[in-house]
């Protein structure tokens, strides 16, 4: 058996894991669980060709079985798990680097949750799952908030009551491990020095300012549910229209939840049709080529809004599921972008392979 490292990103419907030789760190395997923790719960296994080496349909849908599931199905491959890191989305302003989970840090993170309803507390019952199975098995979290923790005070802040943001109500940032993976290519296209807006765009989406390879600023805030719209979720949005909700249309917390981050955004725009940009892309009907424009216009806005964080832009870098795949989308941000009178963009590059 080869002794290996689980890197776990653990979504709210899949479960996307990788193995690492524990020694020399080679890349193993990779693997999914799609539906995660829902009906239909299945398995697939791929080597680092991508061949499949397996997929099947798991008997339980809860998300500790297909925990143990992914662990025995390594285990019938000749990898052992040695240790596992997991993907965390909010480790707020404590956690800043790489933390080994333990009683009281796991705790820290549950008071997290009202900050990121959908991430994590699907990441804590995974890491719940992994102690239950195997309670010595070190685990350890890496923070998409953490790369953010460089930025200046003035882009964290609000403009509300000072002793709210020292209660935590302030800009955190997301994407972060995406951000930190695309900054470590920096120097090999011979952007280490420059000024580069970041554009991750996915079912969740943002883009960040990134100059001498540390976060200057972000479109998410708060939230996983601010700046740039989504597929489902609607990103920058006057506050008054969720009083309106509440106070006129009679909406309580978790029908405006709801709202916010299942029926908004590119699903929300488009009439209900679809959150993905594929099928919008392929569709004829008005409604779904104004969720893909409202979704191209408003990342123009953000481009511009963190050039002007950095008072300047070297190059834009597109990346993630929509990013990486849909040429068109790319394509219409760029040509909105590219004929306003700003500073020259030296280096436009998309995708950026291997994220």
């Amino acid at each position: 058996m080869i002794k290996a490292l689980i890197a776990v990103n653990a979504g709210s419907s899949t479960l996307k894991f990788r193995a690492y030789a524990m020694d020399g760190g080679a890349l193993l395997m990779r693997g999914l669980i799609d539906h995660f923790g829902q009906k239909h719960t299945s398995l697939s296994l791929h080597d680092t060709l991508h061949q499949q080496l397996e997929e099947r349909e798991l008997g339980d849908d809860s998300r500790a079985a297909a925990v143990a599931a992914m662990i025995n199905t390594l285990a019938d491959h000749g990898i052992a798990v040695a240790a596992v890191v997991h993907r965390v989305v909010h480790g707020g302003s404590r956690f800043h680097a790489v933390t080994r989970l333990d009683e009281d840090s796991c705790q820290a993170l549950e008071a997290f949750i009202p900050l990121a309803p959908l991430h994590q507390p699907v990441s804590l019952q995974v890491i719940d799952a992994f102690r239950t199975l195997d309670p010595t098995l070190p685990q350890l979290a890496c923070f998409d908030t953490a790369f953010h923790a460089s930025q200046p005070e003035v882009a964290t802040r609000f403009g509300i009551a000072r002793h709210w943001h020292e209660e935590g109500v302030r800009r955190y940032g997301f994407h972060g491990l995406s951000y930190a993976s695309i900054t470590r290519k920096l120097a090999s296209l011979g952007l280490a020095d420059a000024r580069v807006v970041v554009c991750h765009l996915g079912s969740g989406s943002s883009a960040c300012a990134i100059q001498q390879g540390r976060s200057v600023a972000s479109s998410m805030g708060f939230s996983a549910v601010d700046g740039l719209m989504m597929g489902t979720r609607p990103g920058y949005l006057d506050p008054e229209v969720v009083l309106y909700w509440m106070e006129h249309e009679g909406m309580g917390v978790g029908e405006v939840r709801r709202e916010l981050y299942k029926n908004s955004g590119l699903l929300g725009v488009s009439g209900g049709l679809s959150a993905d940009m594929r099928e919008l892309l392929a569709s004829s009907l008005p409604a779904a080529r104004e969720a893909v424009e409202l979704f191209c216009y408003r990342i123009v806005r953000e481009i511009a809004s963190l050039a002007a964080a950095m008072k300047g832009l070297d190059a834009i870098i597109f990346t993630a599921g929509i990013g990486e795949h849909s040429a068109e989308s790319v394509a219409a941000c760029w040509a909105s972008w590219a004929g306003w009178a700003l500073p020259p963009i030296t280096r436009p590059i998309w995708p950026m392979p291997g994220n």
